[in-house]
Order: structure tokens, then C-alpha cells, then sequence
């Protein structure tokens, strides 16, 4: 039978890496005693062959299957002790995923022969389960030579400049212009319709939500929803299938290939922290049967239990050089094979942790800034997790940008109208520097957003006083409990156009204000049309008509208003500088670089307590090289106030004027106006951002 021999093949390389000869295969596992590899028929269905893997170097045990095509499938029974209360879970009667397995063939079935232990009439016992998993989980698949080889990422060299955060199904699963064939897949988020939007919004990076193959949680299935967002990783190499289209998992590089020609990055985020095995409850998939007492953080003392930084039920042990192997093999594949230009780490301080606490000099850290090819990636850290001392904004090395959740907080509450607020919004729109102003970070280490795929819209923030999570069947108790949100009078759509109008203009405030902060600007995919989720404020649940983009309901007048915004930020660099600004005078002019008055002109005076607007004069940093002039010089008025005001603007340098270039009070993007006198008139509750533009001369009289 062709693939039944095997010899003792290498170590070197973890995984199933096939050659002209057969497929070498290597997996890690410190405590177990035996490796038996499992070959199937092409179908997945019937298990034909058993192979011990004959060697064992170091804690990896390796063989080379002779014979054996690309294509074939396969999994592993890992053999060892039961020994729950020891921190042991080995039962060979469970087919396990290879961890480094490119694709799966088949889907899992929530059984309850998926869990390693025994059950009772009073619930778990830890007795040894003996029901085969193999009917009810994923095939592993020996890949093709060609995913093993370098995919050219010639493509974008943005600036860290406007990411969009968005789902790979979610964004064009009703999109009218991309083909019906391709919709909610890889190849449709790279469709010539969703290309085109993007280009227009001037995005530099699209933020995908998890795209490594993942479970359905079983609390969910036995509820008839499924794990939307996808924060339920079990596969580090392997893109979700439930997202291939007609090209299957090529279509996965031929989207990373068609941003790139597009000018755009691509992020990924991606769940390091924790796997789908969940707690000592949780099913046997891989991790927890090849080797639970290496891959999991277990508690000391008691390791039958696990460590819940994540609140997921485990926690990854990035401190084990083994997982943490598995970690940097992961993201140099995606970089390498699959093309992508960065990752955004969720819950990226359990990463962190060592046995003293976080630590930004710690393992991973080291490990990922040394490295060839991943130091040169985009690093976005969420700066928290759900342990102890977990909130780290500002903490990790320079290297990353982190999502500012006070920058999201702060607009909220400003727009809202809570006191107080306008002396926070001031750190806020000069790139957090309280927070990141240190060891020599650039602004842009602040990742700013309104608004994410975990918590409300941005229409939403404007519609709802309370979350609205019933279809969740959680009772209402899932999701956030501080939104800073405002329905602006009604909860919920309303027919009411005095309602209506504010909440647009509110959306269009706190869109400008997103824009026009120093920092890196993030979008989440449907605010710029408006989109709503109907209240619910954690959708992780919902693969439909809750969780997906509205493409049949655009504000299109929105949408113009985003691109203008987008626009101007492109135009002028004052708005999105590399360095922090603190009023320092610049040596070429002996001008402030940010200076901040009052609509009268004069100097804010931020200890005022009823302090509810402001204006800055933004100049290019006083820190600048002398080699980097530019003459660039915004001027943003914030008028929370519920009356109008005429504004004194700052005094034009010689040979230029004002133009007002934005202002929030117009339904729709304001028309370039040359300002001829001193002030400029403001709406209540707009944002207005004017420009410095040359004098026009008159021509040469040469040409005449």
C-alpha cells in the first residue's frame, strides 16, 4: 500500500512537509510516551493506516512516510498518561489536529465524543473517555509544495496611516456589486466593488478579524448560532475554510496579491493567548492531547485546572520554547507564504506574561523584535487582557502600536457632552502622549477608533442608551456596560428628523475628530455608511443579517463626507505627523508647533471647569530634522456648544490665507471656502479644520 512504510525522517522542520520521495512528519511533545500517525481515505471517513512514529529527537517525535502524495490526510493519537490531577490528558482515542497543518479537511461536530473525560449523571468525572473522536473532527492535510514557498509582498509600502477594521464574510456578504458567487469569501473582499470602495475611503490597511481556523464554541451550537468574529482559534497555519471560495485556499493569497496591487496592507488579527480546547471541560482537539502540560498555562498546585488570563477558559504557555516556536513559525508563514504585512495581537498582554508579570523585555517580545522578518511587520498590540495587573496601554516596546481604548472612550464622553471631558479630548488629539511619549515611540504607536467589531456602531452610539444583546440568548448580559453612547432623545430609529439630523451630525463630529488626531486612525468596516447592528453591542455570535454589513441601507452622504475627511488627512501632514507635539517653538520660524486658544484667540484656559470647546493651530513638529520643511499649517475649531460663534482665527503668515476645508454642520462635504477676514463663523456642535493656503500671484509677465 503506497504510504505505509516509514523510516525515521528529521526533525527540523515541525509539521507534514512533503518531497518527491513522501511526506516527513514531526510533532512536539515532551510527555508522551508514543506518536501514532493516522492516514485516512480520501473521503476522510475511514481510518487506513496506523504508523508509530519511529523517532524521537529531543521532545519532537518524527518519521518519513514513503510513497505518500501531497494531499493526503491525516491526524495524530498521542499516547502517555491520564493523569488530569498530574496536568496529563493524553487518550489516544482522540484524533488530534496536527498544530502545524496548512488545511483541514471536514468540519467539527459538536459531540460529546470530542471530550477526553468521562461523564456522570452529576456531570464530569475524571475517568478516561474511550469514545473515537476521528467521525466527528477535521482531517489535517499534507500540503501542497507550493504553500511552502515565499509568496512576494510587493505590494503595499503605506504609511501607518487609516486602517479598516473589517470581517472577511461580514463585509461583502450583501454587497450588490461583488458576484454572487464569491460573497462572504476571501476572493470577495479583494471583488473590483470592495477594492474600489476602499481606494475611495483611502485606506492604507485593511485589519481582518481572525482568519486562523477556528471552533464553534459548543455553549453556542447547542444555542443554534456559531462563533461569528471567530476569537476561537485551533489552527495557526491554517486560513477558516468556512471563508474559501471558488479558488479554495489559494484564494487566500490571491486576496493578499490583489490589495497589494492595490496599494493596500493586510493585517491580521490574530488569538495567540488562548486555543478552542477551552477549560478542563473543554473538548480534545489537539493542544490539550499531544501535550497539555507544555502548550497550557496550568494553575500551580492544582493542575488539573488552567491559568484564565484570557478569560477563555485557557491560556496559552508562550513561556515553553516550544509553543513559543509554534507561535513565531506561525506568524512567519503568514508573512512569508500567505504575503500579509503585519498582526494585530489580541489580548496581547497575556503574551507578556512571565512568572513575575508582564514585561515588555519578556520572551515573545525578544523573540519577534530579533527576528529577520518579523521585526520588519506591522505589530498593533490590544493592551490588556483579563488578569491581573492586564491593562497595559502604553507599555509595550516601541515597536508596536496599541489600540487606544481612552482615545475611544474620550470622544465619546466629549460629544456626549460630560464634564470634564474637553481637558481629556486635548491629550487625546495630539496622539495620547501621556500614555506613549516614551523610549523613543512615534505618534502613530496610538491605534485611534470611535468604534471596533467588539462593542457598538458608530450609528449605534448615536441610537442606543443601553446594549440590545437578546438575540445573543445571554439575557441581555453580554456585551459592554459603558458605552458613553447617546440615543439623542429616542431609542432606537426614529422617523423624528430633528433626532435624525443630530445624530448625523454627531457621527460626522466624532468622525472628524478620529481624523484629525495625531495617531493612527482605525475605522471599523460599515461606520462610514452608517451601518447598525440594531443596538446589539457584541455580535460575536451573529453570522447574519446583525453581524453583516447593510450594503441596501448607505448613507451616502456619510460616505462622501468620510472620503473628504480622508482626503484632507492625505493632503496635509500636520494632522498625521511621526512625532509628538508639545508646543515647543520650531528653530526655522520660532512658531509653536501647537498652540491652543479660545474662540477669541487667547490662550485656553484648560483649569476652567466648564471648559466644553476649543481650537489648535497644528504646525509640523519642532522636532522635525532640518531636512523635512513643510510649511503645512491646520487650524480645528471644536464647538460643543449649543450656540453659534464666530471663531478669531490665528494670523496668516505672509503670502497665504485661510480656507475652510471641513465642517461637520454641512449634510454634505464642505466646499473649499477662501477666508478673507479674521474670524470664521461656526454652527453649534461642529467641528470646522481650516488650512493655510499660498497667495495665487499673477503670472509671469515673461509669458505674455
Amino acid at each position: 500500500m503506497t504510504g505505509s512504510e516509514i523510516v525515521s525522517g528529521t526533525s527540523g522542520k515541525l509539521g507534514a512537509v512533503p518531497d518527491e520521495g513522501g511526506v516527513n512528519f514531526a510533532v512536539f511533545s515532551e510527555h508522551a510516551t508514543a506518536m501514532e500517525l493516522c492516514l485516512f481515505s480520501s473521503d476522510g471517513r475511514r481510518e487506513e493506516t496506523h504508523l508509530r512514529l519511529p523517532e524521537k529527537t529531543g521532545p519532537i517525535w518524527h518519521g518519513y512516510v514513503k510513497g505518500l502524495p501531497a494531499g493526503a490526510l491525516y491526524g495524530y493519537r498521542a499516547h502517555g498518561a491520564y493523569a488530569p490531577d498530574q496536568g496529563h490528558r493524553f487518550n489516544p482515542n482522540k484524533l488530534l489536529m496536527d498544530p502545524y497543518t496548512r488545511q483541514l479537511r471536514g468540519g467539527w461536530v459538536h459531540d460529546k465524543a470530542l471530550l477526553g473525560y468521562g461523564e456522570t449523571s452529576n456531570g464530569l468525572d475524571q475517568s478516561l473517555d474511550t469514545r473515537d473522536s476521528a467521525p466527528f473532527v477535521p482531517k489535517s492535510v499534507v500540503s501542497e509544495p507550493g504553500l511552502f514557498t515565499t509568496m512576494s509582498r510587493a505590494g503595499a509600502e503605506a504609511e501607518r496611516d487609516l486602517i479598516y477594521e473589517a470581517h472577511v464574510k461580514g463585509l461583502s456578504q450583501t454587497h450588490p456589486g461583488v458576484p454572487e458567487a464569491v460573497r462572504g469569501t476571501y476572493e470577495g473582499l479583494a471583488s473590483d466593488a470592495m477594492i474600489e470602495h476602499l481606494q475611495k475611503l483611502g485606506i492604507r490597511s485593511v485589519e481582518l478579524l481572525p482568519v486562523h481556523a477556528f471552533v464553534d464554541d459548543g455553549f453556542l451550537v447547542e444555542r443554534g448560532l456559531t462563533n461569528y468574529w471567530g476569537y476561537n482559534s485551533i489552527g495557526f497555519f491554517a486560513p477558516e475554510p468556512r471563508y474559501f471560495g471558488p479558488e479554495g485556499l489559494s484564494g487566500f493569497r490571491t486576496m493578499v496579491d490583489r490589495l497589494h496591487q492595490a496599494g493596500i496592507e493586510v493585517i491580521l488579527d490574530v488569538v495567540y493567548n488562548h486555543t478552542a480546547e477551552g477549560d478542563h471541560r473543554g473538548p480534545t482537539l489537539c493542544y490539550r492531547g499531544l501535550d497539555n502540560a507544555s502548550y497550557y498555562r496550568l494553575i500551580a498546585g492544582q493542575p488539573c485546572y488552567y491559568v484564565n488570563d484570557t478569560g477563555c477558559g485557557n491560556t496559552l504557555n508562550i513561556m515553553h520554547p516550544f509553543v513559543l516556536r509554534m507561535v513565531m513559525d506561525s506568524l512567519r508563514f503568514w508573512v512569508e507564504c500567505m504575503g500579509v504585512d503585519g498582526f494585530r495581537f489580541d489580548l496581547a498582554t497575556t503574551l507578556g506574561r512571565e512568572p513575575h508579570g508582564f514585561d515588555p523585555h519578556g520572551g515573545f517580545f525578544d523573540a519577534l523584535r530579533q527576528d529577520p522578518v518579523l521585526s520588519q511587520a506591522r505589530l498593533i498590540a490590544e493592551p490588556w487582557d483579563l488578569g491581573p495587573g492586564g491593562y497595559r496601554l502604553g507599555e509595550f516596546p516601541h515597536e508596536f502600536a496599541e489600540w487606544n481604548d481612552t482615545f475611544r472612550d474620550t470622544v465619546r464622553r466629549y460629544w456626549r457632552g460630560d464634564s470634564h471631558s474637553a481637558q481629556e479630548l486635548g491629550a487625546r488629539l495630539l496622539g495620547s502622549a501621556d500614555s506613549f511619549d516614551r523610549a523613543g515611540r512615534r505618534a502613530w504607536s496610538s491605534v485611534n477608533f470611535i468604534s471596533s467589531h467588539d462593542g457598538f456602531t458608530l450609528a449605534d452610539i448615536t441610537r442606543y442608551n443601553h446594549r440590545h444583546n437578546e438575540a445573543n440568548t445571554e439575557n441581555n448580559h453580554d456585551g459592554h456596560h459603558s458605552n458613553y453612547s447617546d440615543n439623542c432623545g429616542v431609542e432606537g430609529e426614529t422617523d423624528d428628523p430633528v433626532i435624525r439630523a443630530r445624530r448625523t451630525r454627531r457621527q460626522r463630529n466624532m468622525l472628524a475628530t478620529l481624523f484629525l488626531s495625531q495617531g493612527t486612525p482605525m475605522l471599523l468596516a460599515g461606520d462610514e455608511i452608517a451601518n447598525s447592528q440594531g443596538g446589539n453591542n457584541n455580535a460575536y455570535c451573529q453570522d447574519n443579517e446583525i453581524g453583516w454589513i447593510n450594503w441596501d441601507k448607505v448613507d451616502d452622504d456619510l460616505l462622501d463626507f468620510v472620503q473628504a475627511l480622508s482626503a484632507f488627512r492625505r493632503a496635509h501632514r500636520s494632522v498625521r505627523q511621526t512625532r509628538f507635539l508639545h508646543g515647543r517653538r520650531r528653530p526655522r520660524d520660532d512658531l509653536r508647533d501647537v498652540e491652543w486658544t479660545d474662540f477669541k484667540g487667547q490662550p485656553l484656559h484648560w483649569r476652567d471647569p466648564g471648559l466644553s470647546s476649543l481650537c489648535l493651530t497644528l504646525r509640523c513638529s519642532a522636532e522635525a530634522p532640518d531636512f523635512e520643511p513643510d510649511a503645512d499649517v491646520v487650524f480645528i475649531v471644536f464647538n460643543r456648544n449649543e450656540e453659534p460663534a464666530e471663531i478669531i482665527l490665528p494670523k496668516p503668515a505672509p503670502g497665504t490665507h485661510w480656507v475652510r476645508c471641513i465642517d461637520t454642520a454641512q449634510a454634505e462635504p464642505a466646499a473649499f471656502c477662501e477666508i478673507d477676514t479674521d474670524h470664521v463663523p461656526t454652527e453649534p456642535r461642529s467641528v470646522v479644520a481650516l488650512a493655510l493656503k499660498a497667495n495665487e500671484t499673477d503670472a509671469d509677465p515673461k509669458e505674455h
